[in-house]
């Protein structure tokens, strides 16, 4: 069947036209897809059968195949059929189990799901001949792989995990200051009276500990046990992660290459026609990264969804010197898009959402 869409039709494709897209060949996925694989704003990409370890991170470049580039750097195969363990510290390539055939008029951009980075497993999407990870350009037609590092915690996977998600789009859908500050007037995307919406809204830390019983975060343990991804509350916290208490001055000093699981001081929901991404704030502020997962879907923290607005979990790591955050210090902002059209369901919405009405929260592998 072949691809239609409207010729003026922009923004991010929902839930039932990334269906249509598989119905019609864009999107060629090895074996059909399961329960919950299509999200409200995006699609869940499958691990293949085979990760390859790889001497070192690469991207292919105009010239060049994932493929050709393993056969240059694959260390050895580990089979996935089974279940095997990626070590940390190591980088592996893993055929994705849907390849593409996009035509020209939609474009791809993939990210991390919120499990993922709430495990400090640092993954990325690559496509042939690309010079950039996590973009896959109007017209490709190709195999997906996807890079794997685990940062802290040693993973079990599998043939059919889920670690990333991506999202198709038409044309650019991205609000200007002029459209998010008359969509914030409308919706209230952020629960502060004096909301920072220059580039995008602005998120801060909370360290102050109020609502979390005097805790601000969490921070990741080393020499753990493994972690099955696939598992869901099958793991004690205290196991695997030391809690923060709030300091007296609302402060936190981030020790170099430590993991760190705090939350958002703002609330914040993205309406039902709209999806946001969040990235990464100025870098000349501060050393460190935050957010490893960046796609919020149409009703994250809508009250029509079954949330009251939200937090936003932010996975922080500090890099090479000790860094100090400071409460209500601003880490990222929040992109609103506009969606092509409303998802037949919204985040939150019977579809096995995790983080909907979320504070401070482990990923879904933990028992709370």
């Amino acid at each position: 069947m072949p691809h239609s869409l409207a010729e003026d039709a922009k923004g991010i494709l929902p839930d039932r036209a990334i269906a249509a897209l598989a119905d019609s060949g864009v999107i060629l996925p090895a074996y059909p897809f399961i329960e919950n694989q299509i999200q409200p704003a995006s699609l869940d990409l499958r691990l293949g059968d085979v990760a390859y370890r790889v001497r070192a991170s690469f991207l292919p470049g105009p010239e060049a195949t994932v493929a050709e580039r393993i056969d240059h750097l694959k260390l050895h195969e580990i089979a996935l059929g089974d279940g095997a363990v990626l070590e940390t510290n190591c980088v592996y390539i893993v055929p994705l189990l849907e390849s593409l055939a996009l035509p020209k008029t939609i474009s791809a951009a993939t990210n991390p799901k919120s499990s993922t980075g709430r495990l400090d497993v640092f993954t990325r999407v690559i496509a042939d001949g690309t010079r950039r990870f996590d973009i896959i350009g109007a017209g490709y037609h190709g195999p997906l792989y996807a890079e794997i590092s685990p940062k802290t915690f040693p993973v079990l996977l599998r043939e059919g995990s889920r670690l990333s998600q991506i999202r198709f789009r038409c044309g650019d859908a991205t609000l200007d200051a002029d459209a998010l500050n008359a969509l914030h007037a409308r919706e209230r995307l952020v629960d502060c009276d004096a909301a920072d919406l220059s580039d995008g809204v602005a998120v801060s830390v909370d360290l102050s500990g109020e609502g979390a019983g005097g805790f601000v975060g969490y921070r990741a343990k080393r020499h753990t046990g493994v972690i099955d991804v696939d598992r869901r509350a099958g793991y004690a916290i205290d196991e695997f992660w030391e809690p923060i208490r709030a300091r007296p001055d609302r402060s936190l000093i981030l020790d170099p290459d430590e993991f760190y699981i705090l939350a958002s001081k703002e609330a914040v929901q993205v309406p039902p026609d709209y999806a946001a991404e969040m990235v990464p704030f100025d870098p000349l502020v501060g050393e460190f990264r935050v957010h490893y997962a960046g796609f919020f879907d149409p009703g994250f923290g809508y009250a029509g969804a079954g949330g009251r607005g939200a937090r936003a979990v932010l996975e922080v790591r500090s890099r090479e010197v000790p860094f100090i955050l400071e409460h209500g210090q601003i880490v990222g902002r929040l992109i609103y898009e506009r969606m092509q059209a409303r998802p037949s369901q919204l985040y939150g919405q019977g579809i096995g959402s995790n983080y909907q009405a979320q504070g401070l929260k482990l990923s879904k592998h933990f028992r709370m």
